[in-house]
C-alpha cells in the first residue's frame, strides 16, 4: 500500500537494496532515505507484553525475535552513521495510517533534496 501510494504520487524508489544494512524495503538513494516496514510479531512490537503471550516453543521464538530486534537496531545505527535517514513503520501503522506515513516520507524527501 505504501509503495503503491508513493508510486502514484510520482515518487520513484528502489526496493530491497542488498548492499545496504538491513536491506530496506524502500530506498530513495539520492536523498539517502531508507524505509523499513516491520511486522509486529517478527520485529517485537510491544515486546514486553507480547513476549508473555507466547505459549508454544518459547525457547525458539523469544531469542529469534530478540535477535531480529537487535539486528534492526544495528542496521539503523549503521545506516545513520553513513548519513542515511531511517524511517521505520509497523505494518499495522501503514494499514491504519497510510496518509500520515506518506506525508512524513514526502516531507523528508523534500527536506533532503
Amino acid at each position: 500500500m505504501l509503495r503503491k501510494s508513493l508510486w502514484h504520487l510520482g515518487y520513484r524508489y528502489r526496493l530491497h537494496i542488498k548492499g545496504l544494512p538491513g536491506s530496506p524495503d524502500i530506498v530513495f538513494k539520492k536523498q539517502k532515505i531508507a524505509i523499513f516496514i516491520d511486522g509486529e510479531f517478527w520485529h517485537g512490537h510491544h515486546w514486553e507484553q507480547r513476549k508473555k503471550s507466547i505459549k508454544t516453543n518459547q525457547a525458539y521464538w523469544i531469542p529469534k525475535i530478540e535477535k531480529n530486534m537487535s539486528r534492526d537496531q544495528e542496521a539503523t545505527a549503521k545506516l545513520e552513521s553513513a548519513g542515511w535517514l531511517v524511517l521505520r513503520y509497523w505494518s499495522k501503522q501503514v494499514i491504519n495510517e497510510l496518509d500520515i506515513c506518506v506525508e512524513e516520507i514526502i516531507y523528508h524527501l523534500g527536506f533532503r533534496k
